[in-house]
């Protein structure tokens, strides 16, 4: 009998979450895991000048997400509220803090994150949180941690043999890329028209190199963090 999983997507922003693993995402949940995502911002800019477009632009990406997250079939999203593009600013114990809570209740023993040399700061701190929040102590549910990549800003980073996206695990996503396009489309508004990174066309064409790379139709990448393989 094979053993559920227990899936938690740590995600700076809405959308990144299904652009960088929306297709690994539902086919955990096709296999009968359970898929939990953490926002640790909503991806809304501040304005000081109009405090109520701004709340209303955030109440439309959390119900962008929420929406996502049933097209691929994961839970009902949590969200912290940290700011946009200026987590940078914040101690990150505050945010470690943040994922642990999310961790302590979910108990997962995957976790999904953002590749630690994104472009986004945001990306770079998520990351560097959530390796400090799963490190390995005695009694820790974690196993596995694998980066994902993010388009418009995982490749737009200054390259180097040391900040590289190189994949060591390639996921095959074909029966599920309806369902990612699907949660895409909820963030319509996220969106781009083509040639941006972040367009429609260009998630296809990744996914569909990543699935070249490892000799299937589509497929997701990702870097491996870590693996443990416990006793039982």
């Amino acid at each position: 009998m094979t053993t559920k999983n227990k899936i938690l997507v740590v995600a700076a922003h809405p959308d990144d979450e299904i652009l960088g693993c929306g297709g690994t995402m539902a086919k955990h949940a096709d296999r009968g895991d359970d898929v939990h995502i953490l926002f640790l911002s909503s991806g809304v800019g501040a304005r000081d000048n109009a405090p109520s477009i701004d709340l209303n632009e955030k109440t439309l990406r959390c119900q962008a997400a929420e929406a996502a997250a049933n097209a691929v079939a994961a839970q009902p999203p949590r969200f912290a509220n940290f700011p946009d593009n200026q987590m940078d600013s914040v101690p990150l114990l505050e945010i470690v803090r943040t994922i642990e809570t999310a961790v302590s209740e979910i108990s997962p023993n995957i976790i999904y994150t953002h590749h630690g040399d994104d472009l986004n700061v945001d990306h770079q701190r998520v990351c560097e949180a959530t390796l400090t929040a799963c490190r390995p102590l005695p009694g820790s549910t974690v196993e596995r941690i694998y980066a994902f990549e993010v388009l418009s800003s995982t490749e737009w980073a200054t390259p180097s043999s040391s900040r590289a996206f190189i994949p060591s695990r390639f996921v095959e996503v074909t029966v599920q890329m309806d369902k990612k396009r699907a949660a895409l489309t909820c963030y319509g508004a996220e969106m781009r028209p083509p040639p941006h990174a972040r367009s429609m066309e260009a998630v296809e064409a990744q996914a569909k190199l990543r699935g070249a790379t490892a000799g299937v139709s589509y497929a997701e990448a990702f870097v491996t963090v870590r693996e443990i393989w416990k006793d039982q």
